[in-house]
């Protein structure tokens, strides 16, 4: 069976090519710099390690004893601060 001939729509006969560079440009965004990732990893492992040394220690550490209770809202605390920096990490 022959096959049919395929015309090109009326509009893209005449119509000129697109002069339009489609060449990807890559946008300097900044980034993080590295002081930031610094701190936030830095408050984020020094409130896991509060929460590790009142847990193991902290009946031997005369500030954490006075603390008692306090020294999980400073763990956390802490932790939190590295947390909420991550949001302005890109």
């Amino acid at each position: 069976m022959p096959k049919s001939k395929i015309t090109p729509p009326s509009n893209m006969a005449t119509s000129t090519p697109s002069t339009v560079d489609r060449t990807p440009v890559k946008i300097n965004t900044g980034g993080t710099p590295t002081w930031y990732k610094v701190l936030m990893f830095g408050f984020m492992l020094l409130g896991l390690a509060w929460l590790v040394v009142n847990y193991l220690a902290g009946n031997h550490i005369p500030l954490m004893l006075d603390l008692g209770a306090w020294n999980y809202l400073v763990g956390f605390g802490l932790f939190i601060v590295g947390l909420l920096m991550t949001m302005g990490w890109r």
